[in-house]
């Protein structure tokens, strides 16, 4: 595929996407010191808080707080979610580097999620883009639900084209493709980016997958043969969708990097680092994370011979050594 020393960005979602479906609420402190760990390990985006309604998500309550207390990487891009324009003013206080706007490629889960058509959604979302301008702010559209609706079904991939050419026309940085509940399969993943590739050279493209069904990692790699880069992910696999109970969450960043790395492509990003940050998660949410390697290892994390074994195996080797 020629892809060996690919630049691959990797953006971190746990502290919004993770922390926002938590039952407890990861007291402020505690966010801090998450999000300063993870400003150190090489991730190219971290997203931070959602400018949400406290009522509506309770767990992110303390976004301005959060947002100050931080201490910036200059490497690291800042982003957060932005509902609307007056959760735009918020974020504006607090010196956002990115606002990541957000709605659905599906009517239905677009009613069900926003309580607002998709036409709706475009005109709040224009007016939050019209309040940005002028600023240094970046703007990024994450389009829910574009591998598959949990209500609908298959959604057109001309919904998504057209989607895109509307956001596009208002300037915006990026657009990330989210696969909202795991409905992903790889050649639907490289078509679909196959297509945005061509129609879009000028934007910046994520892919955003959960693994409900086990095939994010095949679906990341889908997305790499097609020429997408960056990829967000999130520690420990938190995250989740309430149209996929029982699911497990976003695609896990250990992992994720750990299966990158092994194909000789740069992250940046510090996995050891990322493991010992994952030990400490359990405590913070109240219950065990989802990745692999933070459980069975990294693939070269090689295990002692078995001492009842150990004298024999020195022998054997010894034997070998001198016979070669």
């Amino acid at each position: 595929m020629g892809l060996t020393n690919t630049k691959i960005f990797i953006q971190e979602v746990s502290p919004r996407d993770g922390l926002q479906n938590e039952a407890v609420f990861v007291e402020t402190e505690e966010k801090v010191k998450l999000i300063n760990q993870l400003g150190d390990c090489g991730f190219a985006k971290v997203e931070v808080t959602s400018f949400t309604s406290p009522k509506a998500i309770p767990a992110l309550r303390d976004a301005e707080e959060v947002m100050k207390q931080i201490v910036r990487n200059p490497r690291v891009d800042y982003t957060v979610l932005v509902p609307n324009v007056r959760g735009a003013e918020r974020a504006m206080a607090c010196n956002i580097d990115e606002a990541n706007l957000v709605m659905s490629a599906s009517e239905s889960h677009n009613l069900v999620n926003l309580r607002m058509s998709r036409s709706d959604s475009m005109r709040q979302l224009k007016q939050i883009i019209d309040e940005l301008s002028g600023t240094d702010i970046a703007i990024n559209v994450s389009l829910s639900s574009v591998f598959g609706c949990p209500i609908e079904g298959n959604i057109q991939e001309e919904e998504i084209l057209r989607l895109t050419d509307f956001f596009a026309s208002q300037n915006v940085r990026g657009i990330t493709l989210c696969d909202t509940t795991g409905m992903a399969y790889p050649t639907q993943v490289e078509r679909v980016c196959s297509l945005m590739k061509r129609r879009f050279p000028q934007l910046e493209l994520t892919l955003h997958f959960h693994d409900t069904r086990g095939m994010a990692l095949a679906n990341s790699l889908a997305g790499l043969n097609q020429g997408i880069n960056r990829f967000d992910a999130s520690l420990g696999g938190l995250g989740g969708c309430p149209y996929a109970p029982g699911a497990s969450g976003n695609v896990c960043t250990e992992d994720m990097v750990h299966m990158f790395e092994l194909m000789g492509l740069r992250t940046g990003v510090d996995v050891v680092r990322l493991l010992s940050i994952v030990k400490t998660l359990p405590q913070l949410i109240g219950h065990p994370t989802w990745g692999n390697i933070s459980k069975a290892g990294r693939r070269l994390d090689l295990h002692p011979m078995p001492s009842s074994l150990n004298q024999d195996f020195t022998h054997s080797l010894t034997q070998h050594k001198s016979t070669t």
